[in-house]
């Protein structure tokens, strides 16, 4: 029954720099392991980071390994995606869920409407 809410997204030149929000309420927050995903035009949704109940451990794809950085507020119920050197293959509608460690696969349960981010060459 949490309820999750993603902002932050905008209109961004390649090479810039962003910070996604996703705000937690219901359910007791730093229970969960937590992950962002994303969703471009024409495309299935992909993982994209994950960050422990903890904060004490974090994984990336790939893709953004080096440029992204996972983080949370367990006191603000927030986890934060601070993102990089953004190129244009990052434009997409960026969500925030709960998740399972290790296969990085989401919780069931509906997801929410994310923040759309677009980064211009």
């Amino acid at each position: 029954q949490v309820h999750l809410v993603e902002s932050g997204g905008g209109l961004v030149q390649a090479g810039g720099s962003l910070r996604l929000s996703c705000a937690a309420s219901g359910r007791t927050f730093s229970n969960y392991h937590m992950g962002w995903f994303r969703q471009a035009p024409a495309k299935e949704r992909e993982f994209v980071a994950a960050i422990r109940w903890s904060g004490e451990s974090t994984y990336y794809a790939d893709s953004v390994k080096g440029r992204f950085t996972i983080s949370r507020d367990n006191a603000k119920n927030t986890v934060y995606l601070q993102m990089r050197s953004l190129e244009p293959e990052d434009t997409a509608v960026y969500y925030c869920k709960g998740m399972t460690w290790g296969t990085m696969t989401p919780l069931g349960g509906s997801w929410g409407q994310g923040t759309q981010v677009t980064v211009s060459s």
